[in-house]
């Protein structure tokens, strides 16, 4: 009987342990994730309580919580559809997305960091103050891309490739956050329900997310670093210079976007094959050089990494276990290469910036509203992909690109432009995705821009890189550049 009695009792023991750590996990360890889970309504009743801290972009607010009469006391407001994919929408009855979702905790004064604003706010009887989010955005370099972009589906990522601050962000379709924060049910979900029914999805960033997509011959960019880095190939590396490519093992064949060779002469070097943007030696180079080799430095870059920014970004794709019509395809971007805007720019300032990519962010500071400083993000490595030397040699074939060859369009007088353009296939029939990513100035960057355009720019396959996506990233830059 004593046997069955202390077994009963070491059972119960146990169990209670067992509920202890688990309680113990929820309310201590995990009480900032949870808190921050967008599916967590409980919290969101909580922060109505509260004055909601304020998100700016300069020293402009752009998202606010006004006081109004009702139950929930505090009413966001959102001063623009120009931040809408940046800054989320906050929502009693649908939850958030972006920095409102991102930040919850510190915008809604629950932060750790807001101990002792909490304990003071306890002992005095009254309500958390939300802390401001500062954003890095640069209103007049947002406010180009976001008119340069006009009404075509895309996206535009500006960053300054020295410090990893994101200057710009757009995506397009975009959402009124206004319809969401309302306190009437009805018209909240019916706003939400319509915007997830959108076939053009306004509500996914696509800078960041959403289905990513094929870069076409910006990829050319990567595999053109990891062939110099490899040792084998320099650039003036010649291929032999053919106006059709059988794929290994395949009947299929393949041709230069212009049907005919890179240029004149029996051979092309590796420099004017990315000049050019000629598809066949790029082909051949991907061949020669090998899967692993490329999707290391795709890799290095920042491919299948999940990066916070602090939103979170969708890990870019390399495929895996290439046959050799497949990796010859990658060669030029195509295959099932996949690509987020913001991977794209990452890679470009890992050029711009003599070989180094500094993590991206897309906050300056968050401040409690006794003004002290909670947060102030320093600039940090994120890797160094390549060696000087070899993003020195990408930087110029990307400045005689601009100059002479496939990205003309992304001039600008009196300043070396360095770019790449992407003319991506998505199906026989289908309309092609349209890339541009570069910086300026060249000797001294200040600003990389990547344009990513759905659609072919609504001229189906008509549309390139270099016609639709290459003005729209020349027009970020001037304004980065006029600041």
């Amino acid at each position: 009987m004593n046997r069955q009695v202390r077994r009963v009792g070491l059972a119960l023991t146990v169990m209670f342990i067992a509920l202890f750590a688990i309680a113990s996990s929820i309310q201590v360890v995990r009480t900032e994730s949870l808190y921050q889970d967008s599916r967590n309504v409980r919290a969101s009743y909580e922060t109505y309580k509260t004055q909601r801290g304020s998100i700016l972009v300069g020293q402009t607010e752009i998202v606010t919580s006004d006081a109004v009469n009702d139950q929930y006391r505090f009413l966001r407001k959102y001063d623009s559809v120009l931040y809408s994919a940046v800054a989320g929408y906050f929502s009693i009855f649908t939850g958030s997305s972006g920095i409102e979702r991102s930040m919850n905790s510190l915008l809604a004064g629950q932060s750790s960091a807001q101990f002792f604003e909490q304990i003071n706010a306890l002992l005095d009887g009254t309500p958390v103050t939300g802390a401001a989010v500062e954003l890095s955005l640069d209103p007049a370099v947002q406010r180009a891309a976001w008119d340069a972009l006009g009404g075509r589906k895309g996206a535009v990522v500006a960053l300054d490739p020295t410090t990893g601050r994101i200057l710009a962000m757009v995506s397009k379709p975009t959402f009124d956050a206004n319809l969401m924060s309302g306190h009437e049910y009805d018209p909240v979900n019916q706003a939400y329900r319509d915007y997830l029914d959108d076939p053009d999805k306004p509500l996914v960033n696509r800078a960041i997310g959403g289905d990513l997509y094929p870069p076409g011959s910006v990829f050319k960019l990567i595999v053109a670093a990891a062939a110099i880095e490899s040792g084998r190939y320099s650039t003036t590396t010649t291929f032999e210079n053919l106006a059709s490519y059988r794929l290994p093992g395949t009947t299929t064949t393949i041709q230069n976007s212009s049907n005919n060779t890179c240029g004149e002469g029996a051979l092309v070097t590796l420099e004017q094959a990315l000049i050019r943007s000629c598809n066949i030696p790029f082909a051949m180079l991907a061949v020669d050089l090998g899967q692993d080799r490329i999707r290391a430095m795709a890799e290095l870059m920042g491919f299948g990494d999940e990066i916070a920014i602090p939103l979170s970004v969708t890990p870019s794709v390399y495929p895996t276990n290439l046959e050799l019509s497949q990796l010859a395809l990658t060669g030029f971007g195509q295959f099932d290469v996949r690509v987020s805007p913001l991977q794209m720019a990452m890679t470009t300032a890992a050029i711009a910036n003599q070989g180094v990519i500094m993590k991206p962010q897309l906050v300056d500071q968050v401040v409690a509203s006794n003004l002290n400083v909670l947060s102030q993000p320093e600039p940090q490595v994120f890797s160094s992909p390549m060696s000087r030397e070899t993003a020195a040699l990408l930087t110029r074939m990307m400045v005689d690109s601009v100059g002479y060859g496939a990205a003309t369009n992304a001039a600008i007088p009196q300043v070396a432009v360095a770019g790449k353009t992407g003319t991506a296939e998505n199906g026989p029939d289908d309309p092609y995705t349209l890339w541009f990513t570069g910086f300026a100035p060249a000797e001294s960057p200040q600003i990389v821009v990547t344009v990513v355009v759905e659609d072919g720019g609504g001229i189906g396959q008509n549309g390139t890189g270099n016609q639709i996506a290459a003005p729209i990233a020349k027009a970020v830059m001037k304004a980065a550049l006029n600041r």
